[in-house]
């Protein structure tokens, strides 16, 4: 019983070490390309402006000319790996507002 527990434990941190990782990725990727990381998450979730992880994410990227470079479709799929659809769609109409 305990080693349910404990695998549970190690699931449950793996996918909130994954999470975070991808809120990092996102951020990161909204900087390298000048869009404001809060405000495209505040247009896909007006519901969940208070989100600590984002501003975890935020005091750990940087500027854009030290970054390394992140690709559109790698932000999209991260996104949508961890089942955020409606900041992937957000993602996708600023990549192609960009584009024009």
């Amino acid at each position: 019983m305990n080693n349910h527990k404990e695998m549970e434990d190690k699931v449950i941190e793996s996918y909130k070490n994954d999470e975070k990782m991808m809120i990092l990725v996102y951020a990161q990727w909204c900087i390298n390309n000048d869009f404001d990381p809060k405000e495209m998450y505040k247009k896909a979730y007006p519901d969940q402006m208070k989100n600590h992880a984002l501003r975890e994410a935020l005091e750990m990227t940087v500027a854009k000319q030290e970054s390394e470079y992140i690709p559109d479709a790698t932000v999209l799929n991260v996104l949508q790996l961890f089942g955020n659809d409606d900041l992937a769609f957000i993602v996708q109409e600023a990549i192609e507002k960009r584009g024009k």
